[in-house]
């Protein structure tokens, strides 16, 4: 491990991270990207669950920039589908203002943390990061593939969608996404934990040769030999930034109950963890999302909430440095 353990937590050195290291915070609430509502609470329940103070006690400066905190100035009064795609214009103009944001704390040299929300945000955390940090690879930890193309999407929700606008995929030059040109190649993206993914993507996934490693990979390898063949073919000489994008419905249901699209047979709560371990111990990390976080879909089950969103917390502090020992 590159560093020394201080009180459970790993000093590692942070190559993309200036000194002293600082992590932004972005509580983005939003759900205009899928059709259940209650993920615009994420955000402000992982905060008062205490991740802000957490991640001080992992001796990181913390800022937390209310921005994103209210978006709803930016919907417009008359959002109709584009083909099959619902809320555009505000799913773009939300992810717009994002990316502008999470530009301006990448490069001062800050981690920046975004908390959604729903995972449409993608296209406003990457369309960011990538300003500051051009070379980036991305690990997207996910049941599913979110790589759906306006031409192949079947319920039009954009929270499926974010990848094939970053990489600029047919059908996704519309007028309304027009800030957003493509900033990401296949060869910089890799999938862990996929198990749900449509036939339109399967397709789009083989065409580009996108390394994907499903829940069949997880099982045939190990969660430890999976990560290490993830990061040998996005960043096979350890040397670009890394942005996780962490969707937690990517963790089997029995370990994050509350978010829209559970998927049995996921990851257990050590595999999920590990992967923000590693990624850790890399020093490479240089921004991550946590996404899909619903307290509304616990029903009204608390030992459910409370162990989504402690779940939540706890894969932070594994990206920034806590340990078991």
């Amino acid at each position: 491990m590159n560093g020394k353990l201080i009180n459970g937590t790993d000093e590692a050195h942070h190559k993309f991270i200036a000194q002293p290291k600082t992590v932004s915070i972005l509580g983005v609430a939003f759900s205009g990207g899928q059709a259940k509502g209650g993920v615009e609470n994420g955000p402000q329940t992982l905060a008062e669950f205490g991740l802000h103070q957490q991640l001080r006690d992992l001796d990181w400066n913390v800022t937390v920039d209310a921005r994103c905190q209210d978006l709803t100035h930016l919907q417009p009064l008359s959002d109709p589908d584009i083909g099959k795609l619902k809320k555009p214009r505000y799913v773009s103009a939300v992810c717009e203002y994002l990316a502008n944001v999470v530009e301006e704390h990448a490069k001062r040299g800050e981690l920046v943390l975004t908390i959604g929300g729903d995972h449409s945000l993608a296209m406003g955390t990457l369309g960011g990061t990538t300003r500051a940090h051009p070379d980036l690879c991305v690990i997207w930890v996910d049941a599913h593939a979110d790589i759906n193309t306006p031409l192949t999407t079947d319920s039009g929700n954009l929270h499926g969608c974010p990848l094939a606008f970053l990489l600029g995929l047919e059908g996704t030059d519309l007028p309304e996404f027009s800030w957003l040109s493509p900033c990401l190649t296949p060869d910089r993206l890799v999938y862990i934990g996929l198990r749900d993914v449509d036939q339109g993507e399967k397709r789009i996934l083989k065409q580009l040769g996108i390394k994907a490693f499903s829940m069949t990979e997880v099982d045939r390898y190990g969660i430890g030999q999976v990560v290490e063949m993830a990061l040998d073919h996005v960043n096979p000489n350890r040397d670009r930034p890394i942005h996780l994008s962490y969707d937690v419905d990517g963790l089997d249901p029995s370990v994050a109950p509350a978010t829209g699209t559970p998927v049995r047979g996921g990851l257990t709560f050590r595999e999920g963890h590990y992967i923000c371990e590693r990624l850790h111990e890399t020093g490479l990390l240089c921004a991550m999302d946590v996404m899909e976080v619903n307290p509304a879909l616990a029903h009204g089950d608390i030992h459910q909430l409370t162990q989504t969103v402690a779940v939540g917390c706890s894969l932070v502090r594994s990206a920034l440095g806590e340990t078991l020992l």
